[in-house]
């Protein structure tokens, strides 16, 4: 009875809005309808009920076993059974073990993390020591980006209200287990958010990767095994453990089951998580529960699996939202961004957005990703300022096969993606900036060229605001620009109230 009570609130309160109507909520399950702040109030929703159980009812194994036949994968990108990986963790024998929560969310857009920690803290504590108990830890830590301070302030409380509960700390709940756990801050690096990384960063190292094997299940954190999810990940565990994985494994389709957090971002009128059953597809989140694309602008892509993903297509838009179907899609399902982008996108400069990303968060430890991204950007770089060459795509393309394959982590193995992607689908837009010296789309401002039109008052606004003093004209008489000094920033065109200033494609002018 009291694990439907929240549900049927939430179906009570939010399901007759359309954006919540396709929504299956397990890990957001508590987020807006209890205070965070009061472990009374997660308790009263069933909290700390599986905790009970399987210190109670269940062995170690039992736990790894329920968790095995959920079909739980890993939420932080990879996909990786988590099953397994306690299974491994399980198995190793040391004096100390460590349980680990990734809560270092660097993708742009994406907050998803940010927001079960601020809504629902204690779902990641009763998560933590529900693996702990499975895999024979007695520590724990959640390392959580410094960025995120009210996400910081709620888990602190959820940590010492729980020790205060007998929920953490010695012979919890009268038992012979006993475990704890701490709060270590990032300083919000993006490679941090690869797991041997994230171990080096905790260790008063500096956040690269390792190299692996060992891995964490063997050798972890401090040398010692350690079992290491994602924040979505330790939020699903509670609800298997009281509902049973035959229930969590009804949801979804194939080997991706249960539901995915995503965050809506970009072109889309509905902004926002969504927490969806795996299996819906992108057209399906895109304009029923995202709500399509505003303005009465037309789909051009989405880019799913944040910085490291890929863009796909209007035609792909009946692809199944699921790890398999996403990566043979040509993307990935990563930690749940979801940027949608409309007609009015350049896609080469997208692609250069995110390589920017990518380049500047690389740790820098191996040759393939800090050299080989960097020479990726610079010839995208070159494309966009309308100085591409014959010959530059392949590059491109040959570079990103190359650091997809020997780049040592995830980061620089995916981060090639948005790229590659690009080129797959939207070829053609290279060949424009390459060889017509063209963006479609009036975004890649080298290529842009800004003419006065019979519109103009003499206001002299696009004058002032002319950096480089190429604009003349008296004041009430029409003004004109000289190409010759025109830098191409925008900033007449930005400043004109009038419309009187044309932004046009360099090729478009010469034909």
């Amino acid at each position: 009875m009291e694990k439907q009570l929240f549900t049927d609130k939430f179906s009570y309160v939010f399901g007759d809005q359309k954006f919540f109507k396709k929504q299956k909520r397990i890990a957001l399950k508590n987020c807006g309808l209890i205070d965070p702040e009061n472990i009374d109030d997660y308790i009263y929703a069933g909290g700390y009920t599986a905790l009970a159980k399987v210190l109670t009812e269940m062995t170690p194994e039992d736990v790894v076993k329920t968790v095995k036949d959920s079909g739980l994968r890993g939420r932080g990108g990879a996909g990786f059974p988590t099953g397994i990986k306690w299974e491994a963790t399980a198995k190793q024998q040391n004096d100390e073990k460590f349980v680990v929560c990734n809560a270092d969310e660097g993708d742009p857009g994406a907050f998803m993390d940010r927001s079960i920690i601020e809504g629902d803290p204690h779902s990641i504590v009763e998560g933590m020591a529900i693996g702990a108990y499975a895999v024979g830890a007695s520590k724990g830590v959640v390392y959580l980006r410094a960025e995120y301070p009210l996400a910081i302030k709620r888990l602190q409380k959820a940590i010492e209200d729980a020790r205060k509960e007998n929920l953490l700390g010695n012979n919890i709940l009268e038992s012979n287990f006993s475990f704890d756990m701490e709060i270590r801050l990032g300083a919000g690096a993006f490679v941090c958010g690869e797991e041997t990384a994230l171990m080096n960063s905790i260790e008063g190292k500096r956040g690269m990767p390792r190299t692996r094997p060992p891995f964490p299940a063997v050798s972890g954190l401090f040398a010692k095994p350690t079992l290491l999810n994602n924040v979505e990940t330790w939020a699903n565990i509670s609800s298997i453990i009281i509902n049973g994985a035959e229930w969590f494994s009804s949801i979804g389709v194939d080997k991706s089951k249960g539901t995915k957090v995503f965050a809506l971002a970009g072109k889309i009128t509905n902004t926002g998580l969504a927490e969806i059953p795996m299996g819906m597809t992108l057209r399906e989140i895109i304009y029923e529960v995202g709500g399509g694309i505003p303005n009465g602008k037309k789909f051009k892509a989405v880019q799913t699996g944040g910085p490291s993903g890929g863009c796909l297509t209007e035609s792909m838009l009946d692809t199944k939202i699921d790890y398999e179907s996403l990566t043979k899609a040509g993307s990935i399902m990563g930690s749940g961004g979801m940027i949608i982008i409309d007609e009015t996108a350049c896609m080469v400069n997208i692609a250069k957005f995110f390589l920017e990303f990518t380049q500047s968060e690389s740790c820098g430890k191996c040759v393939p990703c800090r050299e080989g991204i960097k020479r990726m950007l610079e010839i995208l770089t070159r494309i966009t300022d309308g100085e591409g060459k014959t010959g530059d795509i392949e590059k491109l393309e040959e570079l990103g096969n190359m650091i997809k394959k020997a780049s040592l982590c995830g980061l620089g193995q995916s981060a090639p993606n948005p790229v590659l992607s690009t080129i797959k689908n939207f070829r053609q837009e290279y060949e424009e900036h390459v060889e017509q010296k063209m963006c479609r789309s009036l975004v890649c401002e080298k290529l842009l060229t800004y003419t006065i039109n019979d519109k103009c008052i003499g206001c002299s606004a696009c004058r002032r605001a002319c950096p480089a003093g190429a604009i003349a004209g008296l004041p009430k008489e029409p003004h004109t620009i000289h190409q010759e000094l025109c830098i191409k920033c925008g900033k007449c065109y930005r400043s004109c109230k009038f419309h009187a200033i044309d932004k046009t494609s360099v090729a478009k002018e010469q034909k």
